[in-house]
């Protein structure tokens, strides 16, 4: 699996993919972070990043689909799908392998926003004045929610030859998964909204962007991304049927 990992992930940083992703991605949520004036945390009179943990949801949906649109769909038309599937790997080496590779890359994306903290946290009054676990909580939230958007990628991009089909399968996947169901909920009232919006990953990623790490929210992602992945796995091997 770790060669399946170093050989995707430089295959990125040798292409214009990785180094476009983490631009798009810094210079769109700085805009919104430091200077549109509607969302802007200088006007905003509030030392914390609820802006960021806001917004970076919505640029990942787009994001990760475009990171993750190659993985499978590009080795079935070049042909190399088989090459791949006959070496002494796995189903689930491979699938995993490119699935880490996907996830790092994200997460590469996330670290120069922790210069975004710095910065909240110096010019606070007094300085320090932010929410420091509500903050790592708001992290841990969206790298688990870019871990379910790269293993819904994963499994559109293994379902097709074509990249651009891929690209727009996970788009709508990662937007119903993220946004479908808190729209559904809003259909109802009381319990039955409550429980449809825990179906979705939005009701997770609030909690959790509170500083509140609970076994049942943790559970419910990797949960998600373990069934996804299996479903990919089994996309595989549907080969030999």
């Amino acid at each position: 699996m770790y060669a399946i990992l170093r050989k995707e992930f430089n295959a990125f940083l040798s292409s214009p993919v990785a180094y476009v992703v983490i631009a798009v991605f810094l210079v769109a949520t700085g805009l919104f972070v430091w200077v549109f004036p509607d969302s802007s945390v200088l006007d905003y009179g509030y030392a914390d990043l609820q802006t960021l943990f806001n917004m970076a949801p919505w640029i990942f949906l787009f994001l990760i689909p475009a990171i993750t649109m190659r993985t499978f769909a590009e080795e079935k038309k070049a042909g190399t799908i088989e090459l791949l599937l006959t070496r002494p790997l796995t189903d689930g080496q491979i699938i995993g392998g490119k699935y880490l590779a996907c996830l790092l890359l994200a997460m590469l994306a996330l670290v120069p926003t922790l210069l975004y903290y710095y910065s909240v946290y110096q010019l606070g009054a007094p300085k320090g004045n932010i929410d420091s676990a509500a903050t790592v909580g708001s992290y841990i939230g969206l790298a688990l929610l870019a871990a379910v958007f790269a293993a819904i990628g994963i499994f559109a991009s293994a379902i097709t030859r074509d990249q651009i089909i891929a690209f727009l399968v996970a788009v709508v996947g990662c937007f119903l998964v993220y946004s479908g169901f808190d729209s559904l909920a809003s259909v109802f009232d009381g319990a039955p909204a409550y429980y449809i919006s825990q179906l979705g990953i939005a009701a997770h990623y609030r909690d959790l962007s509170k500083g509140l790490i609970d076994s049942r929210d943790l559970l419910y992602f990797f949960s998600l991304i373990a069934g996804l992945l299996l479903g990919t796995r089994l996309v595989l091997q549907s080969r030999n049927w």
